[in-house]
């Protein structure tokens, strides 16, 4: 793209402030920033419409759940089907992992941030390792697809390659890029976040299916015959990916997916709830249960929505080809969002100053006919790193992987 077919492109959006340092800048410089605005899809703007307004949502109600009871039962038959299906290389792991380290202090990506107290223990290695102990189980190794983003892509890709992918083979290991969505002010228009960066994030944890097929890696899916991916979360060091009994139970129940849960903290625990929408599977957000569902109990007297999903989920392929194509809601969400002002001096609010634009997993699962949900013991498989301090921290975090006894 040259500078006239984005001044029109720009001009036809009423974006032209994205070019309002271009005369100041170098030329290698003013062509990132050209490319920038031909790749960029702008058509997400005209969702500001939805700020502050809920997508309307159905009728929620209760949904059965594999309980852990459940599961010891049938723990041999769900193990042996499951290990099968790995030893036939029939499931792949996505790891997500677009994000960065910001709001654990560093400006590296999520996966590169050290847990370790008397030794390097990275977020990455967690996950390979937990990883690898399936696969060392099952005695065969299986595809890992990385999602980044182009704000971490260089730097995951370096980082994993300087330390051999911890261990894991690299002839299956894949990366592919998460799209990124414009991010704008009240009024609708794009922020820069440097002079020649037009200010962006991820769309979302529902664009990696669409991510990975733009990537040309779904042919890779059908030449190997994977007809399961699990796919999981770069902040959980506990997370387990692939397990045997996930994958034998949601196999076993011929369903299009899978969802692991933990049993809620405490009934206002800020966490998704997995349930029924209008008959279907969905996720209910906290912030959506009324004080009825929350006092709703099932006929043991336990509490009706009391299962969190920690993002760990085992998609058939094949459903997720069908569903694919389909437009799922674009969720408008107020962030803080970094950028240069005017005069090209950079600002860093400290409160929400605009807005992103996402599509989420929950209306991936609400698209199919049926969802299997796993309960797993939350102090083994749910220790998530959001903060650097308190609830859902590093701190948090290490404590429960050294009960788990994993050496820090």
């Amino acid at each position: 793209m040259n500078l006239q077919e984005a001044q029109k492109k720009l001009a036809s959006i009423k974006q032209e402030q994205l070019l309002r340092f271009y005369e100041t800048l170098a030329e290698e410089k003013k062509q990132r920033l050209l490319d920038q605005i031909e790749r960029t899809d702008f058509t997400v703007l005209s969702n500001m419409e939805h700020l502050g307004k809920q997508h309307a949502r159905g009728i929620f109600s209760p949904i059965d759940v594999l309980d852990l009871s459940h599961i010891e039962k049938a723990e041999a038959k769900f193990r042996e089907i499951g290990l099968e299906v790995l030893r036939a290389r029939k499931a792949a792991a996505v790891l997500l992992a677009g994000g960065m380290g910001t709001r654990l202090g560093t400006d590296d990506p999520k996966g590169m941030y050290n847990i370790g107290l008397t030794k390097p223990v990275y977020i990455f290695q967690r996950l390979i390792e937990n990883l690898m102990d399936v696969t060392n189980e099952a005695g065969n190794t299986v595809p890992l697809f990385i999602m980044t983003s182009e704000k971490n892509h260089d730097a995951t890709v370096s980082f994993l390659k300087e330390h051999e992918y911890f261990g894991y083979p690299e002839y299956e290991v894949f990366f592919f890029q998460q799209d990124m969505a414009p991010a704008c002010d009240y009024d609708g228009k794009v922020f820069l976040e440097e002079k020649d960066t037009i200010a962006t994030s991820p769309n979302g944890n529902a664009g990696w299916y669409l991510s990975m097929k733009k990537a040309g890696l779904d042919k890779k899916l059908h030449e190997e015959g994977i007809e399961w991916l699990n796919v999981f979360a770069v902040d959980n060091v506990l997370q387990r990916m692939l397990d045997p009994l996930f994958i034998g139970a949601t196999v076993m129940a011929n369903a299009d997916c899978g969802s692991k849960v933990v049993r809620k903290a405490s009934p206002d625990e800020s966490v998704g709830v997995m349930c029924l929408e209008d008959g279907r599977p969905s996720i209910v957000e906290y912030f959506e249960l009324t004080q009825e569902m929350k006092d709703a109990v099932n006929e043991n007297g336990e509490p009706a929505y009391n299962f969190g999903v920690i993002l760990n989920y085992l998609f058939k392929e094949s459903a997720l080809q069908r569903i694919a194509d389909k437009n799922l809601p674009l969720h408008v969400v107020e962030k803080k969002i970094a950028h240069v002002d005017e005069s090209g001096n950079p600002i860093k609010p400290d409160k929400p100053n605009g807005c992103k634009f996402e599509q989420l997993v929950l209306d991936m699962i609400h698209e199919l006919d049926d969802c299997v949900v796993f309960e797993v013991v939350r102090e083994r498989e749910f220790a998530p790193v959001k903060n650097k301090t308190g609830v859902d921290s590093v701190d948090t975090a290490r404590e429960l992987c050294l009960k788990n006894g994993i050496e820090l």
